[in-house]
């Protein structure tokens, strides 16, 4: 790292990364993984992280090679995919999906454990605490200048030592020993996790947290030569931690079977264990650990989303829609968790192959000299066969097609079809650099 970036602004910045993606609504996948899995839960967690903390990585330094915004990354395949495309995600991670989420899973862990003993509150505690949450959210969205002095020098150091307290007895103590495995993860336990690490949202939610973490070193002081090599050097540190954070609640998961079985969510899941590891104190703790969690991510993700849609529809200012936002994601929060995870998974199966293709492309570029033949065609493949695991999801695909494609399309079953229809398209892209000497077609950067 360069010496003109003092010691303690690169902590605090990596503490802002790292807290932004390791926000309440994603580490509630891998205990009810670990859950299932038992004693596969190592195969199943290698699937979970290369799609849950290595893309991300990924996604990072993709980032910093397409010039630091999803705009100029998704730009190569076309214009108006570009719009569609960032449009999409930008809700999914603002009011549709990751901030009514963080939400619900805060309730979930901070609230509801303490309302068992007080009747007839369930119906109206949601939403007064979501009103609450949002609103704090709203608050502390409104100016983004502060952000690394409110999350990367107070918020996440507090939560990540009593996260350590937690880890370290569960390490220390374990509550029973791994049970066998159970459902799909006896035999597919790796694609399982696999496609279990789309929930997390951090490969998507990296294409948009660069741009903010950019702006916010650039608010602490950090020269413009440096902010690339910053960004990535950053982001190993966040997704360090991030595989020891996911890795120790899947363990959590894994040893807690024995006793509870499978958890309806996994927000139940980890206020269960955490219960049975260190009792009441312990889901205080918890409880203190998934607010301030849900917060880091909740901000980044509205602040991000606000600051987007400012740039695309500038008749309303950035403190307008972070308004706007806010109050649209305060309706869907009061769906439930159960409820929001089960109507985003068809969006996430949709955008998740499209998003792996497109970081996947940045790396190969100079091996098909940048030919946006190649973009669309590839791009145009995971699109199509993550919409056919999008109507998957919810039974919409006819049996007949859903023969044809199990017979033809290998490892369609397991949710990894999209790899082959996407790589296979993308070759067939290739056939049409020619088009390129007319003109037709426009190159991306060669890097």
């Amino acid at each position: 790292m360069s010496s003109t970036i003092r010691v303690k602004t690169f902590i605090s910045l990596s503490f802002f990364l790292f807290s932004m993606f390791l926000g309440a609504g994603n580490i509630i996948f891998a205990p009810p993984l670990g859950q299932a899995a038992g004693t596969q839960t190592w195969l199943a967690m290698s699937g979970f992280l290369i799609t849950g903390v290595g893309l991300v990585f990924l996604a990072i330094l993709a980032l910093s090679i397409s010039g630091g915004s999803i705009d100029a990354m998704s730009q190569r395949v076309g214009s108006r995919f570009a719009k569609c495309f960032s449009l999409l995600l930008f809700l999914t991670l603002g009011p549709i999906y990751v901030v009514p989420r963080t939400a619900a899973v805060v309730y979930e862990v901070s609230v509801t454990p303490f309302l068992s003993d007080i009747p007839g509150v369930s119906n109206w505690a949601l939403m007064l605490f979501s009103v609450v949450f949002i609103g704090l959210t709203l608050y502390l969205s409104l100016d983004p200048k502060k952000f690394v002095d409110r999350i990367g020098n107070i918020l996440t150091p507090t939560f990540i030592v009593l996260l350590l307290i937690i880890v370290g007895k569960s390490l220390l103590t374990p509550i029973a020993d791994f049970s066998a495995p159970s459902g799909d993860y006896i035999d597919h336990a790796f694609s399982i996790g696999f496609t279990q690490g789309y929930y997390t949202m951090d490969v998507l939610a990296a294409f948009v947290f660069g741009k903010i973490f950019l702006d916010a070193a650039k608010h602490s002081g950090v020269a413009t030569q440096h902010l690339s090599k910053l960004f990535v050097r950053a982001g190993i540190l966040a997704v360090v931690g991030l595989a020891c954070v996911q890795v120790s609640l899947a363990s959590m998961g894994a040893t807690s079977f024995a006793v509870l079985g499978i958890s309806q969510n996994g927000g139940q899941a980890l206020t269960q264990i955490v219960d049975l590891l260190l009792g009441s104190t312990g889901v205080s703790m918890l409880a203190l650990i998934i607010l301030l969690t849900g917060l880091t991510t909740a901000v980044a993700c509205l602040a991000s989303v606000a600051e987007y849609f400012s740039r695309i529809f500038p008749q309303f200012g950035y403190k307008a829609w972070v308004v706007i936002l806010g109050l649209l994601s305060l309706v869907i929060t009061n769906f439930g968790l159960t409820t929001i995870l089960h109507l985003a998974s068809p969006i996430l199966l949709f955008l998740y192959p499209i998003a792996i293709t497109l970081i996947a492309l940045v790396f190969l570029n100079r091996f098909f000299g940048g030919h946006q033949s190649v973009y669309i065609s590839a791009v145009i493949g995971a699109a199509l066969m993550g919409a056919v695991d999008a109507l998957k999801a919810f039974d919409l695909v006819p049996s007949g097609l859903e023969s044809l494609l199990t017979s033809n399309i290998p490892f369609y079953t397991n949710g990894l079809g999209w790899v082959v229809v996407a790589t296979l398209f993308g070759l067939c892209g290739c056939a049409f650099i020619p088009l390129f000497r007319g003109g037709v077609f426009r190159n991306a950067p060669v890097v």
